[in-house]
């Protein structure tokens, strides 16, 4: 009987190892417990077009309708397309003068845009600017320049104005994006008029630089009415006309990020 006893015991003591022992080993993690999920968000280029915006404060939250000046009720043409895209240029009206024999210097006037009654505000003028959006993906760059498509001629005998030249002064770039600012910005230029084709580089980004929107100013509030001059001589014969020329702005990629 005692040899059974203890035989009995001796298995009750090794049931009872083996049960608290897997209840041991069975424990509860420490709270609080973790556990790691994944979150995820996919960018992809925008090839809509960049809508113009003001150039005191360049927000693209805060899109702005630019008025012409030669034509206020003509809509302004829309920006290109693309995720890098030339959105607006301003255009340039050096205003109504007498016919003089002396030299002469005329300032384009400012910027004007409409208000929220569909008018264009005359009391708030803005700078003239050209703007720029990059939206393709990381600081790649890229390269603004402008030229002069020929010297201003009549409208009516297509006669030219001889000798007259349009200087930028004042030339800035501003945004609102944490991006580097461009490191190429010239702040004073002189437009060729021979129609030669040879364009100004007036701004430009490099790799790491430029991503957002991007205006290229001229002027502020205190100089934006003198920023861009017509210097006109004397010398040159002028008709009782209207004399134009055109302006063409181009926005490339920098050659290094260029697609062959």
């Amino acid at each position: 009987m005692k040899s059974l006893k203890l035989t009995t015991l001796a298995g009750a003591l090794l049931f009872s190892t083996v049960i608290f022992g897997s209840q041991a080993l069975a424990a509860p993690e420490e709270i609080p417990a973790n556990r790691d999920t994944d979150a995820q968000v996919k960018f992809v280029e925008d090839d809509a077009p960049t809508d113009p915006t003001d150039p005191t404060n360049p927000d693209p939250e805060k899109p702005v309708v630019p008025v012409d000046p030669t034509d206020p009720e003509k809509p302004v043409e829309p920006g290109t397309n693309g995720p890098l895209s030339l959105d607006y240029a301003s255009i340039l009206d050096f205003g109504t003068q007498l016919i003089s024999n002396k030299n002469q210097t005329y300032f384009a006037k400012p910027q004007f845009l409409k208000g929220a009654d569909g008018k264009v505000d005359e009391a708030n003028p803005v700078p003239n600017y050209a703007q720029v959006t990059d939206k393709r993906g990381g600081e790649k760059g890229w390269a603004l320049s402008v030229k002069q498509n020929g010297q201003f001629k009549s409208l009516k005998n297509k006669k030219e104005l001889t000798g007259a030249q349009i200087t930028f002064l004042n030339g800035e770039a501003a945004t609102v994006s944490s991006s580097k600012a461009p490191s190429a910005v010239k702040d004073t230029f002189t437009l060729g008029t021979d129609g030669s084709g040879i364009a100004q580089n007036v701004m430009a980004a490099s790799t790491g630089e430029g991503f957002g929107t991007w205006v290229y100013r001229f002027g502020d509030e205190n100089t934006m009415k003198e920023s861009i001059k017509l210097d006109v001589p004397g010398s040159t014969v002028k008709e009782a006309d209207t004399y134009k020329t055109t302006l063409t702005w181009t926005l490339t990629d920098i050659p290094e990020n260029t697609e062959e």
